[in-house]
């Protein structure tokens, strides 16, 4: 399976040869560019699908600080000096308090594979829709061909471009107007 950079080079690379021929025929091609992590922020389904995201990551952490909680209480009294256990009671409470430490790293193991399924869907499903919008913004204004800039966090695809080819803006507007 290809990671998501041998396909954004495998795409870019595509866009090239689609636009570079009538380059070469003496034919001019309008070329924009795009940040797509930026159409996502400043769209108003996208900030409400970050809000989302935020507050389902939120309402998990919740339930882990509290099974933390939990945890550093039941060890307080298990080291406490002034609390006198018997044997039996004291392996008990240690027993226990292993369980606890076991479901509690398992909790957090899969409440980040859930948030990280999650985002992974939410990104998905948000690129699909701002490529949508883009292929409209460049079908509209008479664009060969629309990149991705990319950002630091990401690969970063266009190296440089002047500020008159960024559709960033252009894509928030049709993205809104596509995704009420």
């Amino acid at each position: 399976m290809m990671n998501r950079t041998t396909m954004i080079m495998l795409g870019v690379l595509w866009c090239a040869t689609q636009w570079a021929a009538p380059l070469y025929a003496g034919d001019s091609a309008r070329v924009g560019v795009m940040d797509q992590q930026r159409v996502f922020e400043r769209s108003k389904t996208g900030k409400a699908a970050l809000e989302e995201m935020d507050r389902y990551t939120k309402t998990r952490q919740n339930i882990i600080d509290s099974d933390e909680k939990e945890l550093k209480e039941l060890q307080q009294s298990l080291e406490d000096p002034n609390t006198k256990l018997a044997d039996s009671v004291r392996q008990e409470k240690e027993e226990q308090l292993r369980g606890k430490v076991e479901a509690y790293q398992h909790r957090v193991q899969e409440f980040n594979r859930e948030v990280q399924q999650k985002r992974g869907e939410m990104v998905a499903e948000y690129s699909r829709k701002i490529s949508v919008a883009a292929q409209a913004v460049a079908q509209k204004e008479g664009y060969a061909a629309i990149l991705d800039k990319g950002n630091d966090s990401v690969l970063r695809i266009v190296l440089y471009h002047q500020a008159a080819l960024d559709v960033t803006e252009s894509v928030v507007k049709e993205f809104d107007r596509q995704n009420p």
